[in-house]
Order: structure tokens, then C-alpha cells, then sequence
């Protein structure tokens, strides 16, 4: 028997059919299938109606002003609407937390692994006392070791589709990032991108564990105030880097998924091979603000 999408909706209801609707678009979205703008304009316009023909839900998103309720202190500084959170991403926070508790635990066993192998080099370093300068030496080349190998794993698991399915898929399935959904990713991907980037900018640093333990805090911070969604006034963050929250949130979007690939600290890897996009931050109306890549960029 045959039905037809307004049959199928009033069959599931409104939440059951919306889900389907999110998840046929990450299945396009994973199959790296290629639409005309117009038929995706058709496609929009056609869905619109049919919610408003079956649920009764006008085509036109509610004035943000005219919405009722209490707004949060930090709805004022959101790069997407609570409400965008709440529909776009594709994974439950109870599953994100499980899964960022798995990954931490795996990096934990290997730091204390890597920390015993290296005991005796460690305990070297700590008896020489090493000056402000030397870890400032040791920050920065961490810093650019991990950047550098980051870029090239991440930007490799976006173009090799079996790795993008199976693997990177399920970090990207927060299409609106939050703070503690900012190291939910495969346990494989943390592994590799993660976990064996932190060992490498330990090892070729030189720096001690105990300095060790300070960089990936700072690095970990930056990696959580890079998902936050939160454009807030006085971020250092956004101050002395580039590659800030606004700049990794257009990767997160359908349209900025093979540029920005960078993380945590620097942008050169983007700028020198060409997969950097420009964005304006601008006011979105009813509140918070709204990382807009560059016209040409977003037309491609």
C-alpha cells in the first residue's frame, strides 16, 4: 500500500517526523551527495507546507522577540539558538557525555603509560630546574606539533569517506557544539588524532610531565571554548587566536565542512593550503550573534 509524505507524517507525528527528516539529511550529508540549489529550494519550500497542510505550523519561523520565557544571561552571546541545539544536532547529551568519559579514560591510561616509559628522562628534566624561556620553547613547539598533526589526520578522515562514515561522522554529528560535546568523538579518532598528537608534542618538546600536565589543560580549555557556541566579551581566547569558537563553528556547519580544518591553537595549515574560510561575526536578530562565511565560499 502506498502512502504519501503528508500520510507518513500524521502516521509518526510531528517528532518522530522531523527526526526522520534530520537523519535522511545527515545520510545525504555523509554520502557526499551533490544537490542544484534549486531543487534543494524546492525541497525547503515543499516541507514548509506540508508542516503547516499536516501539524498546522505556520511557514514562517516565530519572531525570537515574540517568543515568551525567560532568556538566559548567556542567550545574549550564542552562536545558535537553544532551540537550533535542540533540533539540529543528531546524538542525545547523555550519549556525549559517555562517550567524552570513554575518551578521557583512554587518554589518562596512555599519559600514565607514556609518563612510566619516560620516567627516568622526566626525572632528568625536573633535577634541571629548566628557566621561563625553555618552557616557553617547549609551549610553543607542543603548540605547533600538535596543530600540524591535527590538521593533516582531520583534514585526511573528512576526505576519505570510509574514515568520514565510520569514524569522524560522529563527532560532526553535533552540527551545533556545546562545551562538553568538544572531545566527543570515535574512540579511534580520539586515539589517533588526540592521543598519539599528545604524545608527539610531549616527546618532541622535551618538556616534563609536570609541564606536560599544564600544556594539555591549556589545550584542553581551548579545545572546550572552541565547541562552547559562546561569543563571550573578554574571551582571551578570541583575543590572541584566530582559530577561536566563531572560526571552528563554521566547520561544524554543512558549508564549512571542507575548510578550517585547524585545531587547536593556529590557522597557518588553513592559509597555506587553501582550505581557510573568511566568516563576518554579526548580530543575529532577537540575540546572540551568527559566523557568516564569506559570500563566495558559501555559494560553492
Amino acid at each position: 500500500m502506498r502512502m504519501d509524505l503528508s500520510e507518513i507524517a500524521k502516521k509518526l507525528g510531528l517528532s518522530e517526523f522531523k527526526n526522520l527528516i534530520r537523519k535522511a539529511a545527515e545520510l545525504i550529508r555523509l554520502c557526499d551527495v551533490q544537490f542544484d540549489s534549486s531543487i534543494i529550494g524546492v525541497v525547503s519550500t515543499s516541507m514548509k507546507d506540508l508542516c503547516h497542510d499536516v501539524f498546522g505550523i505556520s511557514e514562517k519561523k516565530k519572531d525570537p522577540r515574540e517568543v515568551k520565557g525567560n532568556r538566559g544571561y548567556f542567550e545574549n552571546y550564542r552562536l545558535h539558538t537553544k532551540q537550533d541545539e535542540d533540533e539540529k544536532n543528531l546524538v542525545s547529551k547523555a550519549t556525549v557525555v559517555k562517550g567524552v568519559l570513554l575518551q578521557q579514560s583512554i587518554q589518562a591510561v596512555v599519559a600514565i603509560l607514556l609518563f612510566t616509559v619516560t620516567a627516568n628522562d622526566s626525572q632528568a628534566a625536573i633535577d634541571q630546574q629548566p628557566s621561563l624561556i625553555v618552557l616557553a620553547r617547549q609551549f610553543v613547539m607542543a603548540m605547533l606539533v600538535l596543530d600540524t598533526w591535527q590538521y593533516f589526520m582531520h583534514r585526511y578522515m573528512h576526505h576519505n569517506k570510509f574514515l568520514y562514515r565510520h569514524i569522524h561522522s560522529q563527532h560532526h554529528r553535533l552540527v551545533v557544539p556545546y562545551a562538553f560535546g568538544a572531545l566527543y568523538n570515535h574512540p579511534l579518532e580520539g586515539l589517533l588524532l588526540d592521543t598519539i598528537g599528545g604524545a608527539l608534542s610531549f616527546l618532541f618538546s622535551g618538556m616534563s610531565p609536570r609541564a606536560s600536565i599544564f600544556f594539555f589543560s591549556f589545550a584542553t580549555i581551548k579545545t572546550v571554548d572552541d565547541h562552547c557556541g559562546l561569543w563571550l566579551p573578554g574571551n582571551l581566547f578570541h583575543m590572541f587566536f584566530k582559530n577561536n569558537t566563531a572560526y571552528h563553528d563554521v566547520h561544524h556547519q554543512l558549508y564549512g565542512s571542507k575548510y578550517n580544518f585547524s585545531q587547536p591553537f593556529f590557522v597557518m595549515w588553513d592559509r597555506i593550503l587553501g582550505t581557510y574560510m573568511p566568516y563576518s561575526l554579526e548580530k543575529r536578530e532577537g540575540g546572540g550573534f551568527e559566523a557568516r562565511p564569506a559570500k563566495e565560499y558559501k555559494d560553492d
